[in-house]
């Protein structure tokens, strides 16, 4: 095929996708892909959902978009209404955008203009964490902590302060308990504020559950209430990435509730949308937008398509279903039967170093050996190889390279939709099982 489309390789020819059926993608040849990695955590409700595609044919009926600058929509107010609903307590706003990058880009400004408002104009830095991945525009980039994306951007960057990911399975010493671990590494955040100075920082930002760059790495007990506690402590802004690991991919609407801890500002995506239309939102502390509606009155920010009435509809109908149908529930007792099969299948392999996550976010890690937790010679490219193998079997997941610092380690991210069936299930780890061997064999 000869085409024109700038895609995301230059290498290589990509199947055409024409059709979704529950949990599996169809291409122009009729070939069947049970989608294991929801796309990147996206599909959560899979690709032929009834309702989602009835609220849509009615939406365009009635208005496909106004723009924010002159009106509000009823399936924008409706959804943040309901977003708010079942947020943490103190989230007040939604702040309506296109994507995950866009509501972390949003964050950071917002963060700063914040401050501003409340007569703080030296807090101007961001902390995060080595490995986390928060979008790819360059505020969010610059946030973001996976040495492998930053590095040719990096001139173009943000100065940003990174301090330990909580990764319990490699830097929990054996002295430690995963709570005394968590209590450890989230020290690290105030060590930095002090260093940097509290009266300049601004913000701390981190994934609840780490998703693509590390493989669904879950915070320990207690770490992220302490991270409160020591933002709290030096008037730091809490920010919390749900892109990847929220609207019920861990088994709660949003991650943090989980953990017990309110942030001041959630950024959520993907799954808000379901791939059925592009949306995230930011959602902000009342304190926050009180500030700035008793200030200067607007926040100095915006996009063409933010609130767009086709995309929020689109995220009510996922809300219905995720709601209505209980499927958070059904994620809960999924995400079980998801990592007993991995444990069953994986459990004692020799190059399956770790397998974690929550709900259906699930990671395993693939280690040269075991005892050591060595990783693979990154020349071997073992994910890329897995990625290939699975393909080639009719499963699509998310393998990555770079799982410990950038460059060294592999793992496979799998966040299958949540209608996932027991039988899928088996599929899904069969197949997984075949493009390991195959790649470890190549």
């Amino acid at each position: 095929m000869n085409s024109h489309i700038f895609g995301r390789s230059t290498k290589g020819t990509l199947p055409v996708a024409v059709a979704g059926d529950g949990c599996y993608l169809i291409d122009a040849d009729g070939r069947r892909y049970l989608d294991g990695s929801g796309g990147a955590a996206v599909s959560c409700l899979g690709h032929s959902n009834a309702a989602v595609r009835a609220a849509l044919h009615g939406q365009i009926d009635q208005l496909a978009f106004a723009h924010t600058g002159f009106f509000t929509s009823a399936p924008a107010e409706r959804l943040a209404d309901r977003l708010i609903e079942q947020a943490p307590e103190g989230i007040d706003r939604v702040y309506l955008v296109s994507g995950g990058s866009e509501a972390v880009e949003a964050a950071i400004k917002l963060a700063r203009q914040y401050f501003l408002e409340i007569g703080q104009p030296d807090r101007r830095r961001v902390i995060a964490r080595r490995q986390s991945y928060h979008g790819n525009t360059l505020g969010a980039l610059a946030a973001g902590g996976n040495a492998w994306r930053r590095a040719q951007f990096a001139p173009l960057l943000a100065e940003t302060s990174h301090i330990s990911p909580c990764y319990d399975y490699r830097d929990r010493r054996a002295d430690e308990t995963p709570e005394t671990y968590g209590q450890r590494v989230a020290d690290e955040l105030e060590t930095e504020i002090l260093r940097l100075g509290p009266e300049t920082v601004m913000a701390f930002v981190a994934e609840p559950v780490v998703g693509a760059t590390a493989g669904a790495v879950p915070a320990v007990p207690g770490y992220l209430k302490r991270i409160r506690e020591i933002c709290d402590r030096h008037g730091v802004l809490l920010i919390l990435d749900e892109v990847m690991c929220g609207m019920g991919r861990t088994g709660h609407l949003f991650a943090c509730l989980e953990d017990g801890v309110a942030p001041d500002m959630i950024t959520i995506a993907k799954g808000l949308g379901a791939g059925y239309q592009p949306i995230g939102a930011l959602l902000t502390s009342s304190a926050i937008y009180d500030a700035i509606a008793a200030g200067t009155g607007f926040f100095q920010h915006g996009h063409t398509y933010m609130g767009h009435a086709m995309a929020a509809t689109a995220a009510n109908a996922v809300l219905d279903e995720i709601l209505g149908r209980d499927l958070l529930a059904r994620v809960r007792v999924q995400g079980d039967r998801l990592d007993a099969a991995l444990r069953a299948e994986f459990g004692d392999h020799p190059h399956v170093g770790d397998i974690r996550g929550r709900g259906l976010f699930r990671g395993i890690e693939l280690v040269r050996d075991r005892e050591t937790k060595a990783p693979f010679d990154p020349a071997r490219g073992l994910a890329a190889r897995i990625k290939k193998e699975a393909f080639a079997a009719g499963l699509i997941c998310y393998p990555m390279s770079g799982t410990i610092d950038g460059q060294n380690g592999d793992h496979v991210l799998l966040a299958p939709p949540f209608i996932i069936e027991d039988a899928q299930i088996d599929e899904l780890v069969g197949k997984l099982s075949t493009a390991i061997a195959g790649a470890l064999a190549a």
